[in-house]
């Protein structure tokens, strides 16, 4: 974990934070977020890929998401677009799928905050869960571990924008 990083306490027993200082504006960090070409660089944990990104990005629109793990298993992930707001704030649900259909297994709702600091971006993952055993899941999947290589991946990214 980078000097700049910071992991915020949980605001709830269902909820999990990662926050970063990221030296790059807001603008790249949504660009990354919501440019397939670009998330298919950052979004796995390596040696994890992404092979596929379909992302409509408004709200009520639908996003997959393929993993690909070391042994070349997929593990899709598909979700729908709460909210938008350009360069400021993405809110992504998996408690539906396309058109609205309700998911198998709802697991998350992720907010996304991207907010200038003078050029450098606070860029924080809220992720609530649906219930305290799924945050704890999450926890057990190396959630820090995890969404912290993929945001050290992604401010790799940005700076060569």
């Amino acid at each position: 974990m980078t000097a700049a990083a910071q992991i915020a306490p949980a605001g709830s027993d269902r909820e999990l934070v990662l926050t970063r200082l990221i030296d790059a504006p807001r603008e790249k960090l949504f660009r990354a977020w919501t440019d397939p070409e670009l998330l298919k660089q950052w979004f796995a944990p390596l040696p994890y890929t992404t092979p596929v990104a379909e992302l409509d990005v408004r709200p009520g629109g639908a996003n997959l998401i393929v993993m690909r793990d070391p042994d070349g298993n997929d593990l899709p992930n598909r979700g729908i677009y709460l909210e938008v707001i350009e360069n400021e704030r993405l809110v992504i649900t998996d408690a539906y799928t396309e058109a609205w259909v309700p998911s198998q297994k709802p697991f998350m709702t992720v907010i996304l905050t991207f907010e200038d600091e003078g050029g450098r971006t606070r860029y924080t993952a809220r992720v609530r869960h649906w219930t305290v055993a799924d945050r704890e899941a999450h926890e057990q999947m190396n959630f820090h571990e995890g969404w912290g290589q993929c945001t050290d991946q992604l401010a790799a990214l940005v700076a060569r924008l």
